[in-house]
């Protein structure tokens, strides 16, 4: 590259409005300001929708108002990448990256797409998880590069949708402890007396808070629940509740804005999933110096949770900052609640967690995205448009967390 001449960089993304991915974009590109001085970096936004995180002022942000459609949205992004003439795409979520493939296909544009999510675990309901399965595996083995969040969303494009090893890099979500400190420190938007357990994610089946719920009333300690979110099963959760008389006990105050500042005043926290690609919340729960209850689930919280770690004889598996628990056993989970809650290392727990935290910094995190973005842009042949590919026949390892 010339002296002086710096080289465009286009991340996509369906919009900004809440969740996990788009916190995780925002956060990536406010962590990207060192690498102003040799790129220009611009965002696209599929939809518009109202955002509910805000893109550093300094990148130049295009709103394509796709509604929803892939048709239109790999339609519009290849407009977008012919117009702008980016040297590397970047996107987060399947169709984001369904379009950046194909709005890349033929350019000479490096076209690197982010997987969130465990695609086998979250794409399994019905027509539309099997048509979304088609388009990844149509689709995904054709970028020049893929980011995963952990080891087992990896694993899972490797062994089931053909994505290559050595096209493959490990990236965890960041992590803005500055962040959550300073809003930790404000009031809780819930008060609650006592001591509690919390949990945090949208009320759906794949975060499985009904068995959290059974295995809380089964654990019989002098705490309250607290889950966090907002979903299609307030309903049934409520019913759920009432039914093992837990009024006042289990509490659902829905969506807030400020989870850090609950988070901060409870005693340990708890992650009942299905699936996870990168368990976000309960990072952002360690940032907080909670201890951890976690379900044994694709992928994510054993990678993090058991660097050093026991099994008891409930298969139960003890490391530093807490426990992972097998999935859909609200009884071990009800003992490892009992357990993390009781021990009289909780506190010593709660430093671990805090401590394993740390490695997700967004200055780490970013500067592991552009190493790879870079390192990209350094190699020679794509699948879209060669048939070379590098010499390397194993993931990249550099980038695991």
């Amino acid at each position: 590259m010339t002296a002086g001449v710096r080289r465009k960089a286009l991340f996509i993304i369906n919009s900004l409005a809440g969740g996990g991915a788009e916190r995780v974009m925002t956060t990536l590109l406010q962590g990207s300001a060192p690498w102003r001085d040799r790129f220009d970096i611009a965002l696209a936004l599929l939809d518009e929708e109202e955002a509910a995180y805000d893109p550093p002022p300094w990148i130049k942000t295009f709103r394509l108002d796709c509604g929803g459609s892939l048709l239109a949205s790999l339609w519009r992004t290849r407009q977008l990448v012919g117009r702008l003439r980016p040297d590397v795409t970047v996107s987060f979520l399947t169709r984001s990256n369904a379009a950046n493939v194909l709005a890349t296909a033929g350019r000479p544009t490096r076209c690197l797409i982010s997987e969130r999510v465990n695609a086998s675990a979250h794409l399994n309901h019905g027509l539309p998880g099997l048509a979304a399965r088609i388009l990844v595996r149509m689709t995904y083995p054709r970028a020049d590069h893929v980011i995963a969040v952990s080891q087992g969303v990896a694993l899972d494009l490797e062994q089931n949708f053909g994505v290559k090893p050595d096209r493959v890099s490990v990236i965890a979500n960041p992590v803005d402890h500055g962040r959550i400190a300073e809003m930790s420190a404000a009031p809780s938007p819930v008060p609650v007396k006592g001591n509690y357990i919390a949990a945090a994610g949208r009320l759906v089946p794949n975060k499985n808070f009904a068995m959290l719920i059974d295995a809380f009333a089964r654990a019989g300690l002098p705490a309250s629940l607290v889950i966090l979110g907002e979903g299609p099963l307030r309903g049934a959760l409520e019913e759920q509740i009432e039914r093992l008389g837990l009024a006042g006990k289990v509490l659902l105050p829905g969506f807030i804005e400020n989870p850090f500042a609950v988070l901060k005043r409870a005693s340990l926290f708890a992650l009942p999933s299905n699936a996870e690609g990168f368990p976000n919340g309960m990072v952002e729960a360690m940032a907080c110096g909670l201890p951890v209850v976690a379900a044994n689930c694709a992928s994510g919280p054993s990678e993090i949770l058991l660097d050093r770690a026991r099994e008891d004889v409930h298969g139960i598996v003890h490391g530093p900052a807490g426990a992972v628990v097998p999935q859909n056993d609200p009884e071990a989970f009800a003992e490892a609640l009992r357990s993390v809650f009781d021990a009289l290392d909780r506190e010593s727990r709660g430093a671990a967690a805090l401590e394993l935290s740390q490695q997700f910094s967004v200055e780490r995190t970013a500067a592991r995205y552009w190493k790879t973005i870079e390192g990209a842009l350094m190699t020679t042949g794509s699948p879209l448009r060669s048939a070379s590919a590098p010499a390397s026949k194993q993931r990249v390892k550099e980038q695991s967390f």
